[in-house]
């Protein structure tokens, strides 16, 4: 399985056969603010996901080659997707609605998108969302947990690889803090000067791992 980081909290799966699984496809616009812009996704895929609607997470309509579109559990091209309902805020969703935590196995890997997770998870939430091989967790605060909450979550969690989204970059004008909040005093840290990382089941690391991936577009 390869995990390649388009942009933002948009990533493509690709499996040892060959299937697409694209998650939270940006507006590229919107997630620019008054500044530069991640570039526009123009790949295909057979899958979308989109853990909420908002501009940020929600384009299908960027992604080609007609894909289906996941907003929960369900079960499609062999993939089975579990949705977990939980919120953008600490609120209850009053302030930023609800989002989906979306699992889905690729290649015997169990990977787990938080999307625009607002609070901590609780124990029901852990129980629910059980192993996790790959972790794509939001770390700039603001709109979404920060980075104590973040490390709170990936303790809850115990994944084997952390991969961080949704953090400030140089092609994001959100009002959010970068990746570096998140990384500070934590061990077992690579970064990588790609967009993309392969695992196989039976060779993820004995202890967590972060992964810090460079955005593709």
């Amino acid at each position: 399985m390869k995990i390649k980081y388009l942009g933002h909290a948009s990533f493509m799966i690709t499996s040892d056969t060959g299937t697409k699984i694209i998650t939270d496809p940006y507006v590229a616009a919107y997630v620019a603010g008054d500044g530069p812009s991640y570039g526009e996704i123009k790949e295909s895929a057979d899958i979308v996901t989109v853990t909420h609607d908002h501009d940020d997470h929600n384009n299908v309509s960027t992604v080609r080659g007609n894909p289906e579109v996941v907003k929960g559990t369900a079960e499609v091209k062999g993939v089975k997707f579990k949705g977990i309902p939980t919120y953008h805020d600490e609120a209850g969703g009053k302030q930023r609605g609800e989002n989906t935590i979306l699992c889905f196995e690729v290649d015997g890997i169990r990977v787990c998108h938080l999307g625009d997770l607002g609070h901590r998870l609780s124990d029901k939430q852990v129980a629910e969302l059980g192993r996790v091989d790959v972790l794509l967790i939001p770390t700039g605060g603001f709109y979404t947990i920060d980075a104590k909450a973040a490390t709170q979550v990936c303790n809850q969690l115990k994944p084997k690889v952390i991969i961080p989204m949704h953090y400030k970059t140089n092609k994001c004008g959100f009002p959010i803090a970068s990746v570096d909040e998140f990384l500070q005093g934590k061990k077992d840290i690579t970064k990588l000067d790609t967009s993309e990382v392969e695992f196989k089941q039976g060779e993820l690391p004995a202890t967590t791992r972060i992964i810090v991936l460079k955005p593709a577009l």
